[in-house]
């Protein structure tokens, strides 16, 4: 094994090693080697080179490589983060379990359940923290949602709504024949998923219905493009909800949720930038924020210093703590909405969940490792 050298930072307890060098990779390396005091970036990993190359120059890491075994393998690496494309995820779990590393994944776990339950039986096998990237659950306004919904405040959930629309251009999509089909469900709403999934605590999704199009870009549909989604989802506990999703929304990255109940409603998310709003004589007016990790800048630090703390807490022997969530249980349950709605929009009809995985409810998010929570 060889790494071509960058130089050497200080030490810090968890050694983290990073595969995938893309945007939101680069985004959770940056937060490793410069906002989260117990982790280290110990290794980056990706073929395309001149991009790992750059990285590393910029955050002072010694160890690079094109390939993943590389990092894996490392004695001096604790923990795999996983932000390489989404076919890979399963395939490296497992890796990196067999090689005793926790595991930090971005979302999805697999293209299938079945990817992800080998991918699982591997880390349990191991006996090794995964987590998954569904970062809403970390955001500040959605936490304190789902906070007032363990208290009671809407009584029984009935109605449940999630959207994601990312922020677009007078142009449209850049490149839309280079998106890969079904990404809106796989990669976009499996987020919304797992946001309505914990929301709504106890319930399990038992049917999907999905329509979906290529609306912004019609010129790509026939290539597998879908860039507009609506889906409705149906829980165990009786309650509907909605997710929807567009890729080119123009006046910023908008992320919603709301649930109403029995006894009341709570909402959560939004697309100002700040409070601070403009009146002239064009009217009123305040600055959106553009990008996911503007958005949910706090969020994806939070995700990544729970799991640190995770790892540090097990490296120690200290079990009572817990592991943070989300896990395998709430990573499986989106993707079988995720491709049960991919089914859907396919055929038109309703799609029962069973069909796609036999489902539980989520264990509870545990909150009670270190000080990230």
């Amino acid at each position: 094994m060889s790494y071509r050298q960058h130089p050497v930072i200080a030490d810090r307890p968890v050694r983290i090693a990073l595969i995938g060098a893309g945007w939101i990779g680069t985004f959770h390396a940056e937060s490793v080697a410069r906002r989260i005091p117990n982790a280290r970036l110990e290794a980056i990993a990706d073929p395309a080179m001149p991009a790992v190359e750059a990285l590393a120059s910029r955050l002072g890491v010694a160890k690079i490589s094109a390939d993943p075994a590389d990092v894996i393998n490392d004695p001096d690496v604790d923990a795999v983060l996983i932000a390489a494309p989404a076919r890979f995820h399963s395939g490296l779990i497992a890796a990196a379990a067999r090689a005793g590393k926790d595991v930090f994944c971005e979302k999805p776990g697999g293209r299938t359940v079945e990817e992800l339950d080998e991918a699982m039986a591997a880390a349990e096998a191991a006996g090794v923290i995964v987590q998954f990237g569904f970062n809403r659950r970390y955001a500040a306004d959605f936490a304190a949602a789902r906070k007032l919904i363990d208290d009671g405040v809407v009584g029984t959930p009935q109605l449940l709504r999630s959207l994601t629309r990312d922020p677009g251009t007078a142009s449209g999509i850049a490149n839309p024949e280079r998106i890969p089909p079904n990404t809106i469900f796989l990669e976009t709403l499996i987020h919304d998923f797992d946001t309505l999934n914990w929301l709504n605590p106890g319930a399990i999704p038992v049917r999907v219905h999905a329509v979906a199009d290529a609306l912004v870009a019609p010129e790509a549909k026939a290539g597998g493009l879908l860039d507009t989604a609506v889906v409705t989802v149906t829980y165990s506990n009786g309650a509907i909800a909605v997710a929807e999703a567009n890729f080119n929304a123009l006046y910023g990255y908008d992320v919603r949720g709301e649930v109403f109940g029995s006894a009341g409603m709570v909402t959560a998310g939004g697309l100002r930038a700040s409070s601070a709003t403009s009146y002239t004589a064009a009217g009123t007016g305040s600055s959106t924020v553009r990008l996911n990790v503007d958005l949910f800048h706090d969020a994806y630090t939070e995700e990544v210093g729970r799991f640190a703390d995770a790892v540090s807490a097990r490296r120690e022997g200290v079990q009572a703590m817990g592991i943070p969530g989300p896990g395998w249980a709430d990573a499986r349950n989106a993707l079988a909405v995720a491709l049960a709605a991919a089914r859907s929009a396919g055929t038109g009809l309703p799609v029962d969940v069973a069909s796609i995985a036999a489902l539980r409810a989520a264990e509870p998010d545990l909150r009670s490792v270190g000080e990230h929570a």
